[in-house]
């Protein structure tokens, strides 16, 4: 056992030092990185073996972690490494086999500038309430944008945050903010307990990890309406996707007072992908919804597949279409037009976009 700690101490040194955002440990494998966005098998160590792979997954957990695991075939959790990283970890089981996937999380919490983010997102940390969503697909970079937004509040508000987190991922170091962290499994038993809970503690603002579901997503439009600033995370694609699968959840009979709520409630909604750089490393394109009085009315009126046009009309007021954000990237020589194309969801109308 003594070897396989010293072996994934190894391994989880090398992906810090490589710059990886990911580990991957599988029997029949090489230990694999993700390395923009690349996976990269590392081929000078040894095969991972069935033996080997679960010899590595279990050195990751102590006794009360492994028990979590043997009951449930799989386990999240995060750990710190050294004083310099945190890994969000989930093991699991496939075809009998262990194996595990290791996101990479930094100490440091990044500010918008340094991760290239529109200062336009600045705007959503002022209000006292109301509800902002950072949405997009799995590993582009929701979590570290969140982070962000909560420690601008941190620098700059006496409030008390609370996060809810499955796991934590970031680690805040308190400010002018008092800020406590929940994670779901050891200090709450699920997101939408410990929700409930913001109401009788005295919360400004609450940072949802994810909303998972429909009464998790109603508890957050209410705390948004009712004097707290919110921020979660939504796994979708752009930003009028993101309000129709939040009133979407929602039974027919309560669709039309949920658009009401989130009507009153949304400060707006950020989609984001993380698209190669040329030179090597990933870049942030994002579409940025600004919840003004025209989109508060169209969500109102379920006139949703009209947001992205407002969107588009809308720079002036600092609304941002992906394809504009991509575009952007395109002519400052960041990302080539081929990987523009493939994050596009509307590619055509990107090369029109730049023929221009």
């Amino acid at each position: 056992m003594e070897n396989y700690q010293r072996e994934i101490e190894d391994l989880l040194l090398l992906a810090a030092e490589q710059g990886a955002s990911d580990l991957h440990i599988a029997p029949g494998r090489y230990p694999t990185l993700r390395i923009d966005g690349e996976l990269v098998q590392l081929t000078q160590r040894a095969m991972i073996t069935p033996e080997s792979s679960a010899g590595l997954c279990l050195a990751l957990m102590d006794e009360e972690k492994q028990e979590r695991f043997k009951k449930n075939k799989e386990i999240d959790f995060a750990f710190g490494f050294k004083d310099k990283v945190r890994f969000r970890t989930n093991v699991y089981v496939q075809r009998g086999y262990f194996s595990a996937a290791l996101r990479l999380i930094s100490h440091k919490i990044r500010t918008l500038e340094e991760l290239g983010l529109p200062k336009v997102l600045r705007d959503f940390t002022r209000p006292s309430q109301g509800f902002v969503i950072v949405s997009g697909p799995t590993g582009h970079g929701k979590s570290t944008t969140l982070a962000a937004l909560i420690d601008e509040i941190n620098h700059k508000r006496g409030d008390h945050i609370i996060t809810i987190e499955d796991p934590i991922e970031y680690l805040f170091a308190p400010d002018k903010a008092m800020i406590e962290q929940r994670e779901v499994g050891s200090d709450t038993l699920s997101f939408r307990k410990a929700l409930r809970s913001v109401f009788r503690q005295d919360a400004d603002v609450v940072m949802l990890g994810e909303m998972r579901d429909l009464e998790t997503i109603s508890t957050a439009v209410t705390a948004a309406e009712t004097g707290h600033l919110i921020f979660a995370t939504l796994h979708t694609n752009s930003a009028s996707q993101t309000i129709d699968r939040i009133i979407d959840s929602f039974p027919p009979e309560q669709q039309s007072q949920i658009r009401l709520q989130l009507a009153g409630a949304l400060l707006g909604v950020v989609s984001q992908r993380l698209v190669p750089r040329v030179d090597g490393g990933l870049v942030a394109a994002v579409e940025v919804l600004i919840a003004n009085y025209a989109v508060r009315n169209l969500i109102r009126e379920n006139k949703l597949h009209q947001l992205d046009l407002v969107i588009e009309t809308s720079t002036d007021k600092g609304m941002i279409s992906l394809n504009k954000s991509l575009s952007e990237l395109v002519r400052q020589g960041q990302i080539s037009l081929e990987n523009a194309e493939i994050y596009s969801l509307n590619p055509s109308e990107l090369t029109s976009m730049l023929s221009h």
